[in-house]
C-alpha cells in the first residue's frame, strides 16, 4: 500500500472526466459464457485502455466487469464470495429485482420493465466497454472498437447505448450538469480552488480534499481504513461502478414546473432553482437567491459554475435552498446533523460522496413543444465509489427516495420521485408559512442498471492471463 495514487494503473475516467464539450460516448454491454473468450477479450482491449495519467485525452476507453462477469472469467469461488453483497446481488435474478425496488425502482421503473439486456438481474451482462471521444474522433474509434469486438469469438454484444453532450453541457431538464465533483486527495492539490466546495467542509471554514480510498480501493478512506477485499491484487486501483439508463420525461417536467410555480407564487426559473438547488445556469441558490431572471437560464449555463458554499448555520431551515432540493439531498455538505453528537457534520457527507461520469442520450425536446414526444431521451448515469451500499445506495435510497434524513417525512426528490412519494415538496419562506407544491412521479424512469467493478490495469492483465482462476 503506497501513500500516492498509482495513476498509471488506474483507469482514467474514474478520476478524470471525459466530458468533452462537445463529446460523444458509447457503452457496449457484452457477454461471454466461458473464461477463454472473456480473457482473450480483455487481452485485446488492454492496449487501448486509457490510464489516469491522461487527464483529458481526445479518445478514452475503459472496461468494467459485473459479478457474473467475474464468474464467467473463471476466478476462484472464494474471490467471488468475497465481493460485497450488493455487488453480488445485482448480477443474479433471485436478488437483483428486490434490491432495485428497494432503491425506488418501482412502478414505471420496475426492473421487469427495463430494456432487454440492461440489468434484468439474469446475469446477461458480463462487462461494459465505454468509449468517450471528441466528435471528430468518435466515428473512427467507434468503428475500431466494433472491429475488435467482432473479432472476439464467442463474445456477444448484448446492447449498445450511445450518448452525447448537449449544448452548454446541460442535461435534458435544462440544468448545467457535472458542476460539483469530489476533489480527491492526490489528484487535486490541497490549495486548488476546486477543493473549496468539492472537498470536505471543516469547522474553521476551510476545506480539504476527500481521501482517495472513498473512490479507489487500496488507499486510506475517510475512516482511516484501506478497503481491499476480496483480494488486494484483484481490487487495488479499482473502483465500483453504478451504471443506470434513466429516461427523462421532459414535457411532463416542464408542465409540472409551471404548476408548482403557480402554487408557490414564484417565477418559473426561481421554482426550477428551488427544486434543484441551483439556477439552471449552475449558480447555487446559496450564493445568489434573489436574482431577477427574465429568460431561460439553460442558454447561459456556465462550464464551471461556483461551488464554494455551505448550508449551515445561515440556512438550516432551507429558506434559501430547500432541504428537499436535489443537490442538497445528493450532497448535503455540512447540513446533516445529529444534535451535538457529531461536531464535524461535513465528515458525515464525506463518507457518501460519489464521482459522477454520466452523459445525456437522445436529442433535446424542442423548447416550443407542448408535451413529450415519443423520442427516447435521458441520462446515462455512471458513478464510481469504493462501496456501492454506503455511497450510491445511501444517496438513492435514504436521501432521494426518503425524506427522514432531512426531516421531510415521505417527501421524495422532486425530480426522482416514484409512485410511493408523498406527492408534495415543501418550499420554506422566510418570515412566512411554508409553501407546498405538488410533485409528479416518474419524471425520470429507470430503463436499466448494472453494478460493475473497474479493475486496475495490472489486475486486468492478471484476469486476461487467468491468474485469479
Amino acid at each position: 500500500m503506497g501513500r500516492h495514487l498509482d495513476l498509471p494503473d488506474i483507469q482514467a475516467n474514474i478520476l478524470h472526466s471525459y466530458g468533452h464539450d462537445p463529446g460523444r460516448a458509447a457503452y457496449f454491454l457484452l457477454r461471454f459464457d466461458s473464461p477463454g473468450p472473456g480473457r482473450r477479450l480483455l487481452g485485446a482491449l488492454l492496449p487501448d485502455l486509457t490510464p489516469a495519467t491522461s487527464r483529458r485525452p481526445s479518445v478514452g476507453t475503459t472496461v468494467s466487469i459485473t459479478h457474473a462477469g467475474f464468474g464467467a472469467l473463471g476466478i476462484r469461488q472464494s474471490l467471488l464470495d468475497g465481493f460485497p453483497e450488493p455487488f453480488r446481488e445485482m448480477s443474479h435474478p433471485k436478488t437483483a429485482h428486490a434490491r432495485a425496488r428497494s432503491l425506488g425502482d418501482v412502478g414505471a421503473s420496475d426492473p421487469t420493465l427495463w430494456e432487454e439486456g440492461m440489468g434484468t438481474g439474469m446475469g446477461q451482462v458480463h462487462a461494459i466497454v465505454t468509449l468517450h471521444a471528441t466528435p471528430d474522433e468518435y466515428p473512427r474509434t467507434y468503428r475500431d472498437l466494433e472491429a475488435v469486438l467482432a473479432k472476439a469469438d464467442d463474445v456477444a454484444v448484448v446492447a449498445v447505448q450511445e450518448a452525447e453532450t448537449l449544448r452548454h453541457m446541460v442535461e435534458h431538464f435544462g440544468f448545467a450538469d457535472g458542476s460539483s465533483q469530489p476533489a480527491v486527495e492526490g489528484v487535486v492539490p490541497t490549495d486548488d480552488p476546486l477543493v473549496r466546495g468539492g472537498g470536505v467542509p471543516l469547522r474553521d471554514g476551510g476545506w480539504r480534499p476527500v481521501k482517495p480510498g472513498e473512490f479507489i480501493l487500496g488507499y486510506w478512506d475517510e475512516d482511516g481504513a484501506v478497503p481491499d477485499a476480496p483480494d488486494p491484487a484483484l481490487v487495488r486501483n479499482g473502483s465500483y461502478v453504478v451504471w443506470r439508463k434513466l429516461r427523462q420525461h421532459v414535457g411532463a417536467f416542464r408542465a409540472r414546473l409551471q404548476v408548482a410555480a403557480e402554487q408557490a407564487d414564484l417565477p418559473v426559473e426561481l421554482m426550477a432553482a428551488k427544486t434543484v438547488g441551483r439556477w439552471r445556469d449552475g449558480l447555487p441558490l446559496e450564493l445568489d437567491p434573489w436574482r431577477s431572471v427574465t429568460h431561460d437560464l439553460s442558454d447561459d449555463a456556465a462550464r464551471l459554475p461556483p461551488n464554494d458554499f455551505r448550508y449551515l448555520p445561515h440556512d438550516r431551515a432551507g429558506e434559501i435552498c430547500p432541504r428537499g432540493a436535489h443537490i442538497r439531498r445528493t450532497n448535503p455538505r455540512d447540513s446533516i446533523e445529529f444534535g451535538t453528537a457529531v461536531p464535524e457534520t461535513g465528515l458525515l457527507t464525506a463518507r457518501h460522496r460519489i464521482i459522477r461520469r454520466g452523459m445525456p442520450y437522445g436529442p433535446p425536446l424542442p423548447t416550443e413543444a407542448s408535451g413529450d414526444d415519443a423520442v427516447d431521451r435521458g441520462l446515462v448515469f455512471v458513478c464510481f465509489q469504493a462501496d456501492i451500499e454506503r455511497q450510491f445506495e445511501v444517496i438513492q435510497r435514504a436521501w432521494c427516495c426518503d425524506g427522514d434524513a432531512f426531516f421531510l417525512g415521505e417527501d421524495q426528490d422532486f425530480l426522482l420521485g416514484n409512485e410511493n412519494a408523498s406527492g408534495k415538496m415543501v418550499i420554506p419562506v422566510r418570515d412566512g408559512p411554508p409553501r407546498f407544491v405538488t410533485t409528479e412521479p416518474d419524471l425520470v424512469v429507470t430503463r436499466g442498471m448494472e453494478y460493475l467493478f473497474a479493475p486496475g490495469l495490472a489486475a486486468l492483465r492478471g484476469l486476461a492471463d487467468g491468474r485469479f482462476s
